[in-house]
């Protein structure tokens, strides 16, 4: 069975930092793309990071661009998003996704493309 466990959420100060992981099992992890996705009350799930994980390709939503990196540790399964200079408007419920396949860079930032889904960790950025 696939399985992701996201950690790493929790309450931090504009301007704050956080490192989030997501531990992953049950597939090919070498070859397949991994996402961190958001979710704030009331907004749609948006792809915030996500790498393919041969190639170690990335991509970020543009208002995360710079401030958040994500990384990989293949020994490990686990993916990394260091996220730097928090605001207010990261506040969400981040999910960590994972697909066996290596998504190509117009859709690996659609959830829908991810089979594979773990539970949401909540980050809240707030003074």
């Amino acid at each position: 069975d696939v399985q992701l466990q996201a950690s790493g959420g929790g309450l931090v100060q504009p301007g704050g930092s956080l490192r989030l992981s997501c531990a992953a099992s049950g597939f090919s992890f070498t070859n397949g793309s991994i996402g961190f996705f958001r979710q704030a009350p009331g907004k749609e799930r948006e792809g915030v990071a996500s790498i393919r994980v041969r190639d170690r390709n990335k991509f970020y939503l543009s208002s995360v661009r710079g401030r958040f990196t994500i990384s990989t540790d293949n020994a490990k399964g686990t993916v990394y998003v260091q996220m730097n200079s928090l605001r207010p408007e990261d506040t969400a419920i981040y999910f960590c996704a994972a697909s066996p396949r290596t998504l190509i860079a117009s859709t690996i930032r659609d959830p829908s493309q991810y089979e594979y889904w773990g539970r949401g960790t909540l980050v809240t950025v707030s003074s």
